[in-house]
This record gives C-alpha cells, sequence and structure tokens, in this order.
C-alpha cells in the first residue's frame, strides 16, 4: 500500500474546482474567478515581441527580471505610496505561489496560521502544507475581518494572520482603520502579517490600503498579481515582496520548487503594469455594473447579503438546499462551506461573466429559490 505525507492527506480538491469540473459544459459559470475581459493587448505584444526576439528562451534571475520588478517597485509607489525595493521582489507563478513560499518560509510544524472563515481555499491548504495549524477566524456580519478577533486568537504558536481586502470570497473590503490595526498587532505581537492584495484595483465603495503602509517593523509581507486587474490568470504572475531578510528566505523555497516564473509572461506583466492602464478601469467599471444588476436580482429573490464593495464576488444567505438546485438547473455557484465552515448557508457567486449570462442566470436563480422554499 502507498504511503503518502500526512500533509498532502489532510488537504483535499478545492471545493471550487469539484463544482466546476462536475457541471455541465453549456452551464452558465458563476463559481470561477477568472474576469471574461482579454488581457491588454499591449501586454500581449509585450510577450509576443520577446519570444520573437528570443528574449524569452531561457531562464530569468530567480527573483524575476530586472526590469519587471522595476515594474513592481513603480506600481507600488505610484498605487500604494509604498518605498520597495526592486531587490525584496520575486516574481512568482501567479499569486498562489507568492502564497505558498510565504507561508513555507515562516511557519513551522505546529504553528498556527489564522486567517479568514470564509475566506480563499488556499489559505487553510497551504498552512497544512507548510505543517503548519490552521485557526480560522469567523467574520463579522458584514463579512469583513474584525483585528480584536485576530489580536484575541493569536497565541505564543502563532506564526502568521492572513489578511485578504478585497476579499474572495465575500468582496469585502478592510477600512483604512483595519488595516492600521491589522500593522499594529503584526508589530505588537511580533507574528507575520500576509496581506493577500491580489484584487486591491476592483474596488467599488472605500478604498484599498495595504498594512505595509502602516508598519512599524518588518512583519508584513504583501501578496499579489496580474491576473485579476489585469485578466491575466493564465499567464500565472504574481509576486511577493517584503523584507530583505523575509525575501530571501522565500526565494530559498522559490529557487527550487520553481526556479523563475515563466519567462514571456514576465515580459507581459511588465508591459501590463508599466503600460496603459485603462484597461483596469474599464474593467472596474463593468464589474459595478453587473454587481448591481446581480444585487437587483438577489433582492427580487428575497436573499440577504452584505454589500460586496470590491472583488467580483456576491456571498448572499441562501435556503437549503439553494445551490444544488442552481447547479442542477445549469448556473454554476460554490457553496459558501467550500471556504470554511462558518461560510455553510451561504453560496459565493462570481459576476465576471457577460452581462447577458448573468441576467439569465439571475432568472434561473429566482427559479430555483422559488423551487426551495
Amino acid at each position: 500500500m502507498t504511503d503518502f505525507s500526512r500533509r498532502v492527506e489532510q488537504v483535499s480538491i478545492s471545493g471550487i474546482r469539484e463544482v466546476f469540473e462536475a457541471a455541465s459544459e453549456d452551464a452558465i459559470n458563476l463559481g470561477l474567478g477568472q474576469p471574461d475581459f482579454p488581457t491588454p493587448q499591449h501586454a500581449r505584444e509585450a510577450a509576443v515581441e520577446a519570444i520573437r526576439a528570443g528574449e524569452a528562451d531561457g531562464y530569468t534571475s530567480n527573483k524575476g527580471t530586472p526590469e519587471l520588478r522595476d515594474a513592481i517597485s513603480e506600481k507600488h509607489a505610484r498605487d500604494n505610496d509604498l518605498d520597495v525595493d526592486p531587490g525584496d521582489v520575486i516574481a512568482t507563478s501567479g499569486g498562489s505561489e507568492a502564497l505558498h513560499i510565504a507561508m513555507e518560509a515562516h511557519v513551522d510544524a505546529g504553528d498556527e496560521v489564522l486567517f479568514p472563515d470564509p475566506g480563499f481555499v488556499s489559505y487553510e491548504a497551504l498552512t497544512h502544507l507548510a505543517g503548519g495549524t490552521p485557526k480560522p477566524i469567523p467574520l463579522r456580519d458584514d463579512l469583513t475581518l474584525d483585528p480584536a478577533a485576530v489580536e484575541a486568537a493569536i497565541t505564543d504558536d502563532t506564526a502568521a494572520f492572513v489578511v485578504n481586502s478585497p476579499a474572495n470570497p465575500t468582496g469585502a473590503v478592510q477600512s483604512p482603520e483595519d488595516m492600521r490595526e491589522f500593522a499594529r498587532i503584526a508589530d505588537e505581537h511580533d507574528v507575520l502579517c500576509i496581506s493577500d492584495e491580489v484584487y486591491e484595483h476592483i474596488v467599488f465603495e472605500g478604498e484599498h490600503r495595504s498594512p505595509m503602509e502602516f508598519a512599524d517593523s518588518d512583519n508584513v509581507v504583501v501578496v499579489n498579481a496580474c491576473s485579476k486587474s489585469y485578466s491575466m490568470t493564465g499567464w500565472r504572475l504574481g509576486w511577493v515582496t517584503g523584507s530583505t531578510d523575509r525575501i530571501e528566505r522565500m526565494l530559498r523555497v522559490h529557487q527550487y520548487a520553481q526556479a523563475c516564473a515563466s519567462a514571456p509572461a514576465q515580459y507581459a506583466a511588465e508591459a501590463a503594469l508599466s503600460g496603459p492602464q485603462d484597461a483596469v478601469g474599464e474593467m472596474v467599471a463593468a464589474f459595478e455594473r453587473r454587481r448591481d444588476v446581480l444585487l437587483d436580482g438577489l433582492d427580487d429573490m428575497g436573499l440577504e447579503y452584505p454589500t460586496p464593495k470590491g472583488a467580483f464576488y456576491a456571498m448572499p444567505e441562501v435556503p437549503d438546499g439553494w445551490v444544488d438546485a442552481v447547479i442542477d438547473r445549469g448556473v454554476v455557484v460554490v457553496p459558501g462551506d467550500a471556504f470554511g465552515e462558518h461560510g455553510e448557508g451561504y453560496a459565493r457567486i462570481s459576476y465576471a461573466t457577460g452581462m447577458e449570462d448573468l441576467k439569465e442566470a439571475i432568472e434561473i436563480m429566482d427559479a430555483a429559490t422559488d423551487a426551495v422554499r
């Protein structure tokens, strides 16, 4: 009999992927967090030109090309008012790898990792893979993470806590005051704050702020990616930034697991970050219009929800049997408990799809709601 590692045995296939794989081919997919817009043309062309010139054939530096890391540094200065040294950046194979190497570099066997519940599926799984102990933190009624709850959960065994704003799966946006508190908690308790900022540009109400802005120590690490803001999920290009010491430890994991991020994707990302940003604003405006149409539909169904202020997800409370009824009628949504115990009774609906499909899906969800009541 084959023996498998206990770490892997504690991890199952993502509930998001289980629903997606089980759905029929002609289903309307409101389950996957993938923008339906094309990658900006100037980013595509940068990759094509690099390939044609033979510049993307070999390994890059483990950390990524100097030009990409410069572009990431300039992005943080422009968007976050942060002074990020390009040497303190690692280009990764998507935000998922950035999260993975952050966990691997900072979590020992038995160490606790605190994260939102409901929260992104990778947080618990990556904690297990690092040998750590997951410690989910229930959210407020508006589905934001309460700094006081995080602070109360910290013990001598806590290695890190995760902040995600705008958030997957909830669409919640943390306030600047919350982010300041998260930075204080990291400083005063000497624990790492991993700030997942992959959705930072997709904000409809409030504003995105990074806890790194407010930190007095090196206890904040920022994870980001081109995936959502530039509709580049398939390019698999993310990054992580933090202090020199932390980056050096994460690089030890990255260089053996990945060597370097895809070279063509690095050229595309450099162009996306440093080129015209019009496409980002256009996508955000389209997502906001879709959100408003979806929320009107949820109101008509009589479903309650906290208003999502960012990302492209809504998370309404739903009756028993609702998710199955919706999926059976040809619309893919994800049950809330795929994102943690406290997601039970909710469903995640992604509106990263075209308006016509969204309107059709709302009609189907309305019929499913009537059927289960």
